[in-house]
């Protein structure tokens, strides 16, 4: 009995470290989260200041400000 409990102790630690080891990222996924994530804010920030989304959050602005309470 006592050999099936260490048996079973075993794999459940083998499962255990087996999980834990593969839990994060290494160095170059983090990198290219960081490259997917400066890309997608240039791209963000290159619409919000074209000309018409600007013009349009403009006009968004100017019409909560002018509206009467």
């Amino acid at each position: 009995m006592y050999k099936a409990v260490r048996v079973r102790l075993r794999a459940l630690k083998c499962r255990a470290r087996a999980v834990r080891e593969d839990a994060g990222m290494v160095t170059s996924e983090y990198a290219m989260g960081i490259v997917a994530a400066v890309a997608f804010a240039v791209l963000l920030y290159k619409v919000v200041t074209s000309g018409q989304v600007s013009a349009e959050l403009e006009a968004i602005v100017k019409r909560a400000l002018s509206a009467s309470m």
